[in-house]
């Protein structure tokens, strides 16, 4: 008998041990897929000049402004391809309000990384997919290294650690026709 419940609770923890996680693989919501493959199209853009060029431009402008830091600019235009009217803002720390705050990570969220020499959030991106600790993400205005200052759109690996704040933006029902 003893050995019946060692087995079964073997079998029960390699169930466990195999689905463990496996929530922060799923996309946040279905309109997620439209807005990652949105920024996926968009790797492998890059500035002309420091914070523009013509695709930078349209992120930049499609905030109001113009030769400005842009991975904000270019998340909220990522957004609204995909039909939504917020988040707009090229200020990165505007996309992280409290009522939008996330504690799991998933794909279609937006990360925010603090910067310390800032006191504030001072670069965000896409979230494509979670795995394990590991986040993937689609980047504007960084580089293969990581900047903020970057001079590109990026696909970008960081450890879930790097990563101060997730936002979730999907959830809330869309408002543009």
């Amino acid at each position: 008998m003893a050995t019946i419940r060692i087995l079964l609770g073997f079998i029960w923890l390699a169930f466990i041990g195999s689905s463990w996680g496996a929530d922060r693989n799923r996309i946040a919501d279905g309109d997620a897929r439209t807005i990652i493959e949105t920024a996926k199209k968009e790797i492998g853009v890059r500035e002309y000049m420091e914070n523009g060029g013509p695709r930078v431009d349209q992120y930049n402008a499609y905030v109001g402004l113009k030769k400005v830091a842009w991975c904000a600019s270019f998340v909220s235009w990522c957004f609204g391809q995909s039909g939504y009217a917020q988040p707009r803002t090229a200020w990165s720390p505007a996309i992280f309000p409290a009522d939008r705050l996330a504690k799991n990570p998933m794909a279609g969220m937006v990360l925010g990384i603090y910067f310390e020499h800032l006191k504030r959030i001072g670069h965000c991106g896409i979230v494509l997919e979670v795995r394990n600790d590991w986040v993937f993400s689609v980047e504007g205005n960084t580089n293969l290294n990581g900047s903020r200052e970057g001079d590109g759109v990026y696909r970008r690996t960081r450890h879930v650690r790097s990563i101060h704040r997730f936002a979730n933006w999907i959830t809330k029902t869309r408002t543009l026709p």
